[in-house]
């Protein structure tokens, strides 16, 4: 047995590599566990998909005590910790699913340093039950996840974290640690103060996303123009939408059904089983797309999302980046595609005007707008533009953006925009686009003969130009702050139109272009290649055998291995258990547990994909009582009531240089035979789907797959025997080493 690592940069890779399955840290993760594991605070700016969680979970398994996770919503705990669970890690939550007993299990596990990691909403943290439970248990670290949720200046503010200050006032000598993946220096400052984190390292990552192809378009036919986009680059992809409305969801929703599209909503007005049951599917199933307002995905982890569109405009630039940065989490090639018209850009700019926040908060509101109009209106490389707004520089155009890949025309547009403006002024200032447009081509309409407007010097001065053009032009007018938008859509000429109405300074704009965008190259896209043709057919084979595994355990297909994952192992198509081991994702708990399958199905037998379990476990047992399931395993309960996902050894007490190594005892024992029994084998399997349908669990809870073969390959025969066999601690023997015993004999015996 190898020494256990010595140094506290050794004991991270170890746990890196032990728990997740990846060789070395992305960018600055290193720094920042060295600085929390140490004892020191710290804010971290990621973008969404950069590995933000490891740099709380790696620490609070490298610290005495239990990690404390603050998390905004529901869904994301759940998913965090079946994840974790996964891989190993006593994870749990506590959040208003859970019952009174389950609050309760929860708590006596946190007293007694039987949790890693725990997962608290701002609400249920703040109770004073809650504080004065942290107060007397041991605390790792504190992690503030969406920090940014703690300022009004945030896109996400929420009250609650507004209170998080109790924090250093209450627990000032334990780690905090702030994260988010949007913040401005003026939200920064909020986090640093609310938090008490002034003097504490600030750790910036670059927040440029390659895999990600930004692109945006004039909104013609929207239904159609996303229609087109997902049946021709995204055919059986995930995806979200973004709408602005309840009713544009609804809407979008069920015509993309009735075009043969899977998709289903989600807005805050759908009941909560609605809502839930819209995200359970997106979760675990392959190809759905949720039609959603921005109600939708804060926190959502699912790394396959292969893009992300929006059908209206978002509210700030930092907003468009969070949702954007939810599609390809996983590095692969994404899309995030939008699509807007003038009639976007009145109304945000009418609301705006309309508002009843204080000046200030307008002031910045509209700065935040204009940055976003300018990112759309764009002629040069719009990860450039994006960049920037965060402060950062890239040198070079990224070749992976709309512009880069089909660059638009500019042109000297000032004497059509003094048409315009013309146009808006002679007519009274108070009229919309449509009927603009109308003077403009000279359209001798029934409205504007009513006006007068047929007399204007300006009717059909814009006869060289069609519709398209001039609404281009007007929208265009209205994002650069020429014209306003009034309360009833009219446009009016704003003081900055003066100068180029005088002829005091030009204005070049781009050109919408009439031609379609030419077909993307999948091939060619920066970031990691899509699937090879001669790997696809395995790629898929895994990625069924991945779903059947997902569906018997009930959790989604992600948690059991990434899309990336599985990608390098189509391409390297492993032949041992040794060489899979060195797959980035592949850690030493998942090995054991799938390494086997995984390698038959690289084989092609047939026999490597078992049939999904008869019973899949509900959204309640998953969920509400999945804590009180595996505590209830860690302590020694023969009869475990719900299903949830494996648990872990208890972890033994131990000085930080040791605790790594401890995660994974190691067995002992004589050598085994070569291979399993079949028949032992066999009598396991039954064995095992009797105890599942007895308790509810999932078959891999009772004992997982990596334990049954071990079984059946030592075929112990007596309790004494099971000791030591992988997998099967001394709860689990309690609880059902008497049968696997006898199965096993009932096997030697067939």
């Amino acid at each position: 047995m190898t020494a256990a690592p010595t140094t506290p940069q050794q004991q991270a890779l170890d746990v890196l590599k032990r728990v997740w399955g990846y060789d070395a840290f992305r960018g600055v993760q290193a720094d920042i566990v060295r600085t929390v594991a140490g004892g020191g605070n710290a804010l971290v700016l990621m973008p969404t998909g950069g590995g933000k969680s490891l740099c709380y979970q790696v620490p609070s398994l490298l610290r005495p005590g239990v990690g404390i996770v603050v998390s905004p919503l529901i869904a994301l705990m759940k998913d965090q910790v079946d994840t974790l669970r996964q891989l190993g890690v006593r994870a749990a939550f506590l959040n208003s699913t859970l019952s009174l007993e389950g609050v309760r299990e929860v708590e006596s596990a946190l007293l007694a340093g039987e949790l890693d990691l725990l997962y608290v909403a701002p609400e249920r943290l703040l109770l004073p039950r809650t504080l004065e439970l942290l107060g007397r248990a041991p605390v790792a670290l504190f992690a503030i996840d969406e920090a940014h949720c703690v300022s009004q200046w945030g896109h996400d503010f929420r009250p609650e974290y507004g209170q998080l200050g109790v924090l250093p006032e209450r627990f000032p000598h334990i780690p905090r640690l702030a994260l988010t993946a949007t913040a401005d220096e003026r939200t920064r400052a909020d986090i640093l103060r609310v938090l008490g984190l002034e003097g504490a390292p600030q750790f910036i990552s670059s927040f440029d996303r390659p895999n990600i192809q930004y692109r945006v378009a004039a909104k013609e036919g929207p239904k159609s123009q996303l229609l087109d986009f997902i049946r021709g680059e995204h055919p059986g992809d995930s995806g979200i939408v973004y709408c602005l409305s309840r009713k544009s969801v609804e809407e979008t929703a069920k015509w993309l059904q009735a075009q043969g599209v899977d998709a289903v909503p989600y807005h805050a007005g759908l009941s909560p089983r609605e809502r839930n049951t819209a995200q359970e599917r997106f979760l675990n199933e392959e190809g759905l797309i949720v039609v959603a307002t921005v109600a939708f995905g804060m926190g959502i982890d699912k790394p396959n999302v292969r893009f992300v569109a929006h059908l209206d405009l978002p509210k700030s630039l930092e907003g468009y980046y969070q949702e954007t940065g939810r599609a390809g989490r996983d590095g692969l090639p994404s899309t995030a595609w939008m699509v807007y018209g003038l009639a976007d850009v009145v109304n945000v700019r009418r609301m705006l005007a309309q508002s009843a926040a204080p000046e200030d908060v307008r002031r910045v509101e509209a700065a935040k707008l204009d940055a976003l109009l300018t990112y759309c209106e764009a002629a040069t490389c719009r990860r450039q533009v994006l960049l920037s707004y965060f402060g950062e520089t890239l040198p070079e155009p990224c070749g992976n953006c709309d512009v880069c890949l089909a660059p638009p025309r500019v042109r000297d547009a000032t004497r059509e925009a003094q048409m315009a403006l013309s146009a808006a002024i002679r007519t009274g200032n108070r009229f919309g686009a449509a009927h603009l447009t109308d003077v403009l081509l000279g359209r001798d309409t029934e409205k504007v003969r009513a006006m007068g407007h047929h007399q204007l010097p300006t009717f059909g001065v814009g006869r060289a130009h069609d519709e398209k053009t001039w609404r281009g032009l007007l929208r265009q007018l209205v994002s650069l702050g020429y014209l306003a938008a009034g309360e009833h859509h009219g446009l009016s000429a704003t003081a900055k139109a003066r100068p180029l109405l005088r002829g005091e300074e030009t204005l070049h704009l781009r050109e919408d272009t009439l031609a379609p965008r030419p077909a993307r190259d999948r091939s060619a896209r920066p970031g990691r290649a899509p699937v090879d043709a001669q790997d696809r057919p395995l790629f898929e084979a895994l990625r069924a055998w991945r779903l059947q595994k997902a569906r018997e355990q009930g959790v989604p297909p992600y948690v059991i291995f990434t899309d990336a994952t599985l990608k390098t192992v189509a391409e390297l198509r492993p032949g041992s258990l040794h060489t899979l081991g060195t797959v980035s994702g592949v850690g030493q708990r998942k090995l054991a547990e799938y390494g086997e399958e995984v390698l038959g199905v690289v084989r092609g037998e047939s026999g490597s994909q078992r049939p999904a379990s008869s019973r899949q476990p509900t959204e309640a047992e998953r969920g509400a009582a999945g804590n009180a399931a595996v505590l209830g395993l860690l302590r020694g309960s023969s009869q475990p009531s719900v299903s949830s996902p494996p648990p872990v050894r208890p972890r033994p007490e131990a000085s930080p240089s040791s605790r790594p190594a401890a995660l994974f005892p190691q067995a002992t024992g004589d050598a085994p035979p070569a291979s399993p029994h079949p028949e032992v084998t066999e009598s396991l399997r039954e064995l095992r789907r009797e105890l599942s349908r007895e308790t509810g669990h999932s078959a891999f809870v009772i004992f997982p797959n990596a334990t049954l073969d071990a079984l059946a390959t030592r075929q112990p025969r007596t309790l004494a025997e099971l000791e030591g066999v992988p997998g099967l601690g001394p709860k689990r023997i309690e609880a059902y080493g008497e049968r696997i015993v006898d199965a096993v004999l009932t096997g030697l015996d067939g």
